[in-house]
């Protein structure tokens, strides 16, 4: 069976670190393809400093050009042009019905874990796809090291170690909450952290701060040619 990734989101814009998560995906799952997927109407999202979609499309091109296992699908743009919001359940409806025979994997950021049963119909994005919960490597550790930190909490001995302890403790149960809740496929995708974030950039570019090495370079002349965010 085909398996495809799902690297969805507003890419207000893209950056470099999008870039790395979807790399990522791609070699620890044996994915064949990632499809790039910038949200139409993002209902969740404040509206006032996301461009316009097909400005989202033309960046997440230029970012994916040359990178033959990269696509852009423009499936939730298209809900945009007919005035729709973007909800997940209905965009893998749509792709599991163009292709039943396919496994998609949807990668979202490890925090969203804990948000997801508030998306619209969560039950059938579980249905749908294989969870891809993206965490910085240094972040993950082996369930020795876990338990070790949990057990000897007494002896840990600093905050910080404490705290990553809490963390991960944290994120396991939520991913084994919504494995015994919804028969859910969830996996951890480990990815070396990137310190970028869209609204870094959109502040930088405000600022006429440089980005260099935070976007492609093919987006940093996009941005800065358009007067994107100015």
């Amino acid at each position: 069976m085909t398996r495809i990734g799902i690297m969805g989101g507003t890419f207000n814009p893209i950056h470099n670190g999008h870039l790395a998560i979807a790399k990522q995906a791609r070699e620890q799952f044996a994915l064949e393809k990632v499809l790039f997927m910038p949200s139409g109407i993002p209902y969740l999202k404040n509206r006032q400093e996301v461009l316009p979609v097909n400005v989202r499309c033309d960046m997440t091109a230029l970012a994916i050009e040359g990178i033959s296992c990269f696509e852009l699908s423009t499936l939730e743009a298209a809900d945009a042009e007919l005035g729709k919001n973007t909800y997940t359940f209905e965009t893998l409806q749509k792709l599991h019905n163009k292709d039943p025979e396919a496994d998609y994997y949807f990668i979202l950021g490890a925090d969203s874990l804990y948000a997801i049963e508030n998306w619209k119909n969560p039950t059938l994005i579980f249905e749908h796809c294989t969870l891809l919960a993206a965490v910085r490597a240094e972040e993950t550790s082996t369930d020795t090291r876990l338990q070790h930190s949990m057990t000897h909490a007494a002896s840990v001995s600093t905050a910080g170690d404490a705290a990553f302890a809490c963390a991960q403790h944290r994120l396991r149960q939520q991913v084994q909450h919504l494995r015994e809740k919804y028969n859910a496929s969830v996996e951890l995708l480990e990815f070396e952290g990137m310190d970028v974030s869209s609204t870094q950039i959109r502040e930088k570019v405000r600022h006429r701060e440089s980005i260099r090495g935070l976007v492609p370079e093919a987006v940093e002349r996009y941005l800065i040619k358009n007067e994107c965010y100015r």
